[in-house]
C-alpha cells in the first residue's frame, strides 16, 4: 500500500470518527440569544404554579424589568399547600389536619410577599389565586361543567380557602381557574409573560401553561398578543451541580430535545445575581427542606424558551404524512429510571378530517404497561368548559377512552396495533373540531410513571 493510499484512508476514518463530535456541536442545546430588552412601556406578567418559583424563575426578570420602568405584576397559581414534607421538615412535627396545611399555605404566602416586596414590588402587585398544590392537572382533565369540585390531597377543600385569594370561596373547577387567569390578563394587559414550562416534571407547572395558553386564545380578539416565555425549573437532575455557584451559567437540559427549541437568556449582572440568592432566602419553608436546592438558579443568567406550534396540514387519501414530535430526547419523568417500554417514535398527521397518532415502542407491550394519551381541543365557537377533554390509554387490555372522567364507547375510533407499531385514527368532531389542540403522553408501569413528554400545541389547518 503506498503512502499516499495509507493517508487517505487515516483521514476518511478520523473524519468518520469525527461526525458524531460535528453532530454534537450543531445539536448542542446553546441558548439562541438574549430575551428582548425591557422598556418603560412594558408590562410584565409572572405567572408561578407555587411560591418561590417567581423568584427561583425569574428574579433577574422582575429586577430588569423594574430598572427598566416597566410595570410588573406577579401571580401565584397556587400556595404551595400540599408540600408535606417541607411541612415536616419545617414546623418539625408530623400533622394529619386539614388546617394545618392551610397554614403552611400561608407561610409560604407571606414568604412570597417578603422576597417580592425586597426585589422592589409592592403587596398590591402579587396576585394569589390559592388553587389546589398538586390538583390542577386533575382539574384541568376532569373537572369542567356539571361535576362535584376537586379535592385538594391533604388540606382537602373543594374551593379557594384563602380570603386574600382573588377570588375566595370559588370551587376547584377548571371554569374558575379560567375565569381568574382571565381576568388577571385582561385588566394588566401584559406585553410580557413568564410561566412555567410545558415540559417541567411537576404536574402544576405543566397545567398552568395550558391554562395559559387557553386563557390567550380566549382573549385573543380583545388583547394584543403578549411575548410568552417559558421558564424551566423541574427536569431529572439539572441543574446540576446543585447549591450556590454563581460564576456558573444555566444551560439548557440535556434530556429535552435540543434542536427544537430555540433557547433564550436573560445574563445578570453580579448585583442582580446577589439579590436573587438574598430573595431565596426568605423561603425558609423550602429552604430547610433541601438548602441546596433553590440556590442552584443563582446564576450567571435565566433560561426561556418554548416548543415551536406544530401545523398539520390536512392530507388526501394515499401514504401518510408524519410530524415527529422526537419523544425520545424530551421524555422523562422526575428522576425515575426508565427500564422497559420506551417510546420510541412519536408522529402526528391530518388526513381525511381524522387526527392520526403514531406510536413506536422499543418494547412489546407486558402486562401493566399503559400508555396515556391526553387531547384538549380548541374551537373558538364553543366554551372550551364544553369542549371535550379526552384521555386515550391502552395497554394488553386493548383501548379505553375517558372523556373527563366518564368512560367513553366510541366506534369511529380505529386502533391498530402491529408489532410494536401502534396507529389511532380519531374523527376530529370527536375532539371538538378544533382548531387547536393540546396533545401529550406519558406512560406507566404498575403504576409507577416512567416518561411524560411536553404538553405540545398542534394547528390544524
Amino acid at each position: 500500500m503506498s503512502k499516499k493510499v495509507f493517508f487517505t484512508k487515516v483521514l476518511i476514518i478520523r473524519f468518520i470518527l469525527l461526525i458524531p463530535v460535528f453532530i454534537g456541536q450543531i445539536c448542542a442545546a446553546e441558548p439562541a440569544g438574549e430575551i428582548p430588552n425591557f422598556s418603560a412601556d412594558d408590562r410584565v406578567l409572572i405567572f408561578a404554579p407555587h411560591p418561590d418559583d417567581e423568584t427561583i424563575g425569574t428574579a433577574g426578570v422582575l429586577q430588569k424589568a423594574l430598572q427598566a420602568g416597566a410595570k410588573v405584576k406577579v401571580a401565584l397559581f397556587t400556595n404551595g399547600d400540599n408540600n408535606e414534607l417541607a411541612f415536616i421538615v419545617y414546623e418539625k412535627r408530623l400533622t394529619f389536619r386539614k388546617g394545618e396545611f392551610l397554614h403552611m399555605g400561608e407561610v409560604r404566602r407571606k414568604e412570597t410577599i417578603a422576597a417580592m416586596e425586597f426585589l422592589g414590588l409592592k403587596q398590591e402587585d402579587i396576585v394569589f389565586m390559592g388553587y389546589p398544590d398538586f390538583g390542577t392537572m386533575e382539574i384541568l382533565m376532569k373537572y369542567w361543567g356539571e361535576t362535584k369540585s376537586y379535592r385538594s390531597m391533604f388540606p382537602g377543600q373543594t374551593s379557594v380557602p384563602y380570603p386574600e385569594a382573588l377570588s375566595p370561596k370559588v370551587p376547584y373547577v377548571g371554569e374558575s381557574i379560567l375565569r381568574d387567569m382571565k381576568k388577571v390578563i385582561a385588566e394588566f394587559k401584559p406585553t410580557k409573560i413568564f410561566v412555567s414550562h410545558p415540559v417541567d416534571t411537576n404536574r402544576d407547572h405543566r397545567a398552568l401553561y395550558v391554562f395559559l395558553r387557553i386563557a390567550l386564545w380566549d382573549l385573543e380578539d380583545t388583547l394584543q398578543k403578549p411575548h410568552v416565555f417559558p421558564y424551566i425549573i423541574h427536569v431529572a437532575k439539572w441543574p446540576l451541580p446543585r447549591g450556590y455557584h454563581p460564576a456558573l451559567t444555566l444551560e439548557p437540559p440535556s434530556e429535552i430535545r435540543n434542536g427544537e427549541i430555540p433557547w433564550r437568556v436573560l445574563v445578570l449582572s453580579d448585583d442582580a445575581i446577589n439579590k436573587k440568592h438574598d430573595a431565596i432566602e426568605f423561603y425558609k419553608s423550602q429552604i430547610e427542606c433541601d438548602p441546596p436546592y433553590l440556590f442552584t438558579f443563582a446564576r450567571k443568567n435565566e433560561l426561556f424558551g418554548d416548543y415551536p406550534e406544530v401545523r398539520l396540514k390536512h392530507q388526501g387519501n394515499g401514504d401518510v404524512e408524519w410530524y415527529d414530535i422526537g419523544i425520545t430526547d424530551e421524555m422523562g419523568y422526575s428522576g425515575v429510571n426508565k427500564t422497559k417500554n420506551e417510546i420510541s417514535y412519536l408522529g402526528y398527521a391530518l388526513q381525511d378530517n381524522n387526527l392520526l397518532i403514531k406510536l413506536e415502542l422499543k418494547n412489546r407491550i407486558l402486562e401493566d404497561f399503559e400508555i396515556i394519551i391526553n387531547l384538549l381541543g380548541y374551537n373558538k365557537e364553543i366554551d372550551f368548559a364544553k369542549m371535550p377533554k379526552i384521555q386515550l390509554s391502552f395497554g394488553l387490555s386493548g383501548l379505553h377512552i375517558k372523556e373527563k372522567k366518564q368512560p367513553l364507547f366510541i366506534k369511529n375510533i380505529q386502533f391498530l396495533r402491529k408489532r410494536n407499531e401502534l396507529i389511532l385514527k380519531i374523527p376530529l368532531f370527536v375532539l371538538g373540531s378544533p382548531k387547536y389542540l393540546l396533545s401529550s403522553v406519558r406512560t406507566h408501569f404498575k403504576a409507577l410513571p416512567l416518561d411524560d413528554s411536553a404538553w405540545r400545541v398542534l394547528i390544524l389547518e
